[in-house]
């Protein structure tokens, strides 16, 4: 018997991939539908690839983000409108109001802390070179707490976390 699997003719982790991220357009838009208003204790940490194609932030964000950022949609967003293949949404960053454009194929992680629910995905553009960059924080809700990493709430106890990577050969 042969210890290598064979190479798949199938994509599985593509559309595993799509398949995932269609579950995060789907959350975002049933909070478009209710004009914005998370249910419960529900809040969402997106992490993203600033210089994918079809990303659309600020200059100064993508100067102070130049790989990464994560966004929170808690208390203070506006006009969130999702599509097919990608999401806008109005954040406020250092009391400037900001309008961002963001395609679920730029997404990293999609966490959501009040239910330990998280996916992380596989970036789907080419890496730029690391360089440093302060923490992502857009301003802080208004319940006083601080927005937080997806990372500090991916606990390995078994929360509801899901990791797709098949480490595709090439």
């Amino acid at each position: 018997m042969n210890d290598t699997s064979p190479d798949s003719l199938i994509p599985y982790d593509e559309i595993v991939q799509e398949a995932l991220r269609a579950v995060v357009g789907r959350v975002l838009g049933q909070v478009e539908t209710t004009g914005g208003m998370l249910p419960g204790n529900h809040h969402f940490y997106i992490t993203f690839k600033t210089h994918a194609p079809g990303v659309a932030i600020p200059v100064v964000l993508r100067e102070r983000f130049p790989d990464e950022m994560t966004i929170v949609l808690q208390n203070k967003f506006w006009e969130l409108k999702v599509e097919a293949d990608s999401f806008s949404v109005g954040l406020s960053f250092n009391q400037i109001p900001s309008k961002l454009h963001i395609p679920f194929s730029a997404i990293t992680a999609f966490v959501d802390p009040a239910v330990d629910f998280g996916l992380q995905f596989q970036a789907q553009v080419e890496e730029p070179e690391h360089q440093p960059h302060e923490d992502a924080e857009n301003d802080s809700p208004e319940d006083g707490t601080e927005p937080g990493s997806p990372a500090s709430v991916q606990a390995e106890d078994g929360s509801n976390v899901v990791t797709v990577d098949f480490g595709r050969k090439k």
